[in-house]
């Protein structure tokens, strides 16, 4: 099928995919997680503590993005479980809230540089044998606005935030470039300003209108657009 504004094929349902979706315990992450599986794929939810994980159609999964031993377990347990991967979701995320870079703590930077850059760039990596095994496989990296550094955005404080999200868009854009033509579907999204706690109570969006568009790109037919960074379905400029 096709989605109507963007004419791109879409699967119909993932009935036949294994995904797994990182910091799924909560906000954007456990929705995005409920929403694959009521599209028939079969979900894995990454959690520190996977006793938090509740959703009986899903797997929980110990999985601390910066912990080099739970990435290697975590997917050796799904190819072992389900012997293949298709839908991988770095959605695990922490945003240490500062003013401008000369009052950044140093550790606030070391902290979100691990979780939001080099925890999907390893968890990636393992991954990606199971993800080019199959056709059409997917990566969706969550991003952000705050990450945009094209359009002269890079103002207004959070720079250990916003310098992770930037590595995001060269993760995204190297998956693309390295692996692309091995039917690797590589995306960066970023789904706005969500009221989680992350994102706080002022935010305007609900973590399920935050979860619509990754979910959209964990749908791409092989032969999609890859390599870019969208928001509300529509790419946008990194």
């Amino acid at each position: 099928m096709a989605d109507a504004s963007t004419a791109i094929d879409l699967k119909a349902d993932l009935t036949d995919d294994v995904a797994l979706v990182t910091g799924a315990t909560r906000g954007i992450g456990a929705e995005i997680a409920a929403e694959l599986a009521d599209l028939g794929a079969t979900v894995y939810a990454g959690a520190r503590d996977p006793d938090d994980v509740t959703a009986s159609d899903q797997h929980a999964v110990r999985l601390d993005v910066t912990e080099d031993e739970e990435i290697r377990s975590a997917v050796d347990r799904i190819e072992r479980e389900q012997g293949s991967l298709d839908v991988l979701v770095n959605n695990a995320g922490v945003f240490p809230r500062s003013g401008p870079l000369h009052e950044m703590d140093p550790a606030d930077f070391d902290r979100t540089m691990a979780v939001n850059l080099r925890g999907p760039v390893a968890l990636t990596k393992h991954a990606l044998p199971p993800l080019l095994d199959g056709t059409g496989g997917r990566v969706v990296t969550l991003s952000s606005g705050l990450g945009q550094f094209t359009d002269g955005q890079m103002d207004g404080g959070y720079p250990a935030y916003r310098l992770s999200k930037v590595g995001v868009g060269g993760l995204t854009a190297y998956l693309d470039g390295e692996y692309g033509d091995q039917g690797l579907i590589a995306n960066a999204v970023s789904p706005g300003w969500v009221r989680t706690d992350m994102g706080g109570d002022e935010a305007p969006r609900t973590p399920s209108k935050g979860a619509e568009t990754p979910v959209w790109l964990a749908r791409f037919a092989p032969g999609s657009p890859a390599g870019h960074l969208w928001k509300d379905r529509e790419r946008i400029s990194w």
